[in-house]
């Protein structure tokens, strides 16, 4: 999804950084036509083809493995330093053989899975100097998996990324001691461990797994990536990116808005930071992260994890891959940890891990030359792993994004007209709404094309609601554009001669309304709603039933109130038995 953004709303932090990329190639003719929706879906088809997001939300919970992201931060720790201008030609040691080995991992997934994944790197050119580097390698690549969608109209993206180029206390050492393993071998190996996982999937939309270079450089390899794809138009749903996020130790400084005290540890809580405040399609996609983790999934896992949606882009003076698609319009967010151990600083008496050498993988307790300690938390990685790849794989199922335009009718009642693209059919829609915080309040499921929904907010109080189609496996779309609307205090007009309080048109202007029955049709029972503006009719007012031939089956009083709505249970019994009515 792509939105189009005042310029004056941009705060970028690596604004200060030119960007110098140039010459972007991918090394795939193959790859390149998927990443451009120019290919043959039926190429690329699983032989099984699952489709059910609750047994895929639980493929990924059982699948998703500590032991495999372990390997992955041992084997990235291995290349010693992970520079982006460090050694490219070594086998053993640099950032050239940290990615030709990433990419042999995609290969290995291909190959377990029909060879669907299809591997490939973007190249593109950047001088060291650019980043105030001394240095000789100027050619440099992302290493991306591409697995194909299934949609042969409107085709689009959804990609996960982190870096895995690392950096000590200078930015430029290329032949030091450079682990970066909670920075951010931790990212790396989570977008490698979903491309092993999800690649056995056939999805509606394409998956795109990055492991980028040179963020620590200013957002070289992301810039690189963002700007290729919008040159060539691509549309892209959603960006995750992943940085700093397999730690749980708070150091003695962290980044604002920082972790409690030194030594606190959370590994329960992820943190997901966008662009935007109100009507942000950024924290819209924060916020359906979210909700497909709590219906899909926090019954089921045994840890559970609070997602909290930041208010702010970043931390306090930091950046990172995602703002290279957010500030051209992409929706993109940022997963993070909730504690960080430094905030990058590298001034005297800065003793945290984060940004220097001692950004290892932990510690050998008993002397034996093995880490046995780790300085990361696996198990908290594995679960970003899960809500990163659950949202993806719903997002990546589902329908198309509806439009919509909701209306305020009464009160607390709100319209909701829903105008899916022509030729499509949706089995259903959800509505949410939210007050003043960044989580939604409520979500709503409606069936029809026109429906209503009743608001839990006091009169006179600002909300917002977007909406989202559903499919017939009820899963979600993202969620549309919001709308801010009010609820309504009704003040009373009198009726145009010759239209008196008992006519219809009467009515309307007091409020008065009967609203669709639930549900539609019925077999023996269904709810009725009547809303009003007024007092006016709080003692006169009745519901009446009426046959066919205008006999008064059943008559009952109904109180009406202005700002309520009364509720009517409505029972049919087997003819000539009469009708209930339970108000």
């Amino acid at each position: 999804m792509k939105i189009l953004l005042p310029a004056v709303l941009l705060t970028i932090t690596w604004g200060e950084c030119t960007f110098a990329q140039t010459n972007q190639t991918v090394s795939s003719a193959e790859v390149n036509k998927i990443l451009l929706g120019t290919y043959n879906p039926l190429n690329y088809q699983a032989s099984v083809v699952i489709t059910d997001p609750a047994s895929i939300s639980a493929g990924l919970l059982s699948q998703i493995s500590t032991d495999s992201l372990r390997a992955d931060l041992f084997a990235l720790a291995a290349f010693k330093n992970r520079n982006t201008f460090s050694d490219t030609s070594s086998s053993t040691r640099g950032i050239g053989a940290a990615r030709r080995w990433v990419y042999s991992k995609f290969l290995q997934y291909s190959n377990a899975n029909e060879g669907r994944l299809k591997p490939a790197y973007l190249w593109f050119d950047y001088s060291p100097s650019s980043a105030g580097c001394l240095g000789s390698i100027t050619r440099h690549a992302n290493t991306m998996a591409v697995l194909p969608g299934s949609q042969t109209d409107n085709p689009s993206l959804i990609i996960v990324e982190g870096h895995m180029d690392s950096r000590n206390d200078d930015n430029c050492d290329v032949t030091g001691s450079a682990p970066g393993i909670g920075d951010n071998a931790t990212g790396a190996a989570l977008v490698m461990e979903l491309a092993r996982v999800l690649s056995k999937y056939t999805f509606r939309s394409t998956l795109v797994f990055v492991v980028l270079t040179g963020e620590e450089q200013g957002l070289i390899g992301s810039t690189a990536l963002a700007n290729y794809l919008d040159s060539k138009n691509v549309p892209i749903k959603a960006v995750n990116n992943n940085d700093v996020s397999g730690g749980v130790f708070c150091g003695h400084t962290a980044s604002a808005p920082g972790c409690p005290f030194y030594g606190n540890i959370d590994s329960t809580e992820i943190r997901i930071f966008s662009l935007g405040t109100i009507n942000s399609a950024y924290k819209q996609w924060a916020r359906y992260i979210k909700l497909e983790y709590k219906e899909q999934l926090i019954n089921q896992v045994n840890v559970p994890m609070d997602i909290n949606i930041m208010q702010n882009e970043d931390r306090s003076g930091r950046g990172g891959d995602h703002q290279a698609f957010s500030k051209i319009g992409y929706t993109a967010v940022r997963f993070t940890q909730a504690n960080e151990d430094g905030n990058a600083s590298n001034g005297s008496g800065y003793t945290d891990r984060q940004h220097t050498v001692r950004d290892s993988l932990g510690r050998d307790l008993n002397g034996d030359g093995n880490v046995d300690s780790l300085y990361v938390d696996v198990d908290y990685l594995s679960r970003n792993t899960l809500i990163n790849g659950n949202a993806m794989a719903m997002v990546a199922l589902g329908p198309d994004t509806v439009n919509f335009t909701p209306t305020v009718v009464s009160a607390n009642l709100v319209r909701v007209r829903f105008n899916p693209a022509s030729g499509v059919t949706n089995a259903g829609y959800r509505v949410a709404i939210r007050s003043n915080s960044n989580d939604w309040d409520s979500v709503y499921t409606v069936t029809n094309l026109v429906d209503t929904i009743t608001v839990p907010y006091p009169m006179n109080t600002s909300f917002y609601i977007s909406a989202a189609a559903m499919d017939a496996s009820n899963t979600e779309s993202q969620f549309a554009t919001e709308f801010t609307l009010s609820t309504k205090q009704y003040v009373l007009n009198l009726p145009p001669p010759g239209n008196g309080p008992g006519t219809s048109a009467g009515l309307g202007y007091y409020g008065i309304q009967l609203l669709p029955n639930r549900p539609n049709p019925f077999d023996e029972s269904t709810m009725i709603a009547i809303s009003s503006g007024t007092d006016i009719f709080a003692d006169r007012t009745w519901l009446q039933f009426t046959s066919l031939d205008g006999r008064v089956i059943n008559r009952m009083q109904v109180q009406l109130k202005r700002g309520s709505t009364r509720c009517c249970s409505i029972t049919a019994l087997p003819s000539p038995a009469p009708i209930y009515v339970l108000c």
